[in-house]
């Protein structure tokens, strides 16, 4: 299998994530502040973004550097609530 071939198929799996992700959301299947939905799209974009190391584009670069900020932001403060849940 040849690097570009990889690297489509990463990135595809990653956009697969991402946009299920969001998705499901809209259906009301996945809660925005729960552990599902920010993994999701934490590891949805780690695979974008590795797949943008071979076929490089700037502007998807950025976004997906925000997407996975975002989204470690998010699983920060799932941690912080379920933490504080667990010792009350």
């Amino acid at each position: 299998m040849n690097i570009d071939l990889l690297a489509n198929i990463i990135g595809m799996l990653g956009t697969s994530m991402v946009v299920g992700t969001y998705f499901l959301l809209q259906l009301n299947k996945l809660d925005a502040k729960g552990l599902a939905y920010n993994l999701w799209n934490l590891v949805g974009a780690v695979l974008l973004l590795i797949s943008l190391l071979i076929h490089f584009n700037l502007a998807s670069f950025v976004i997906e550097i925000f997407w996975i900020a975002a989204s470690l932001v998010g699983l920060f403060n799932y941690w912080k609530r379920h933490k504080r849940s667990s010792t009350e």
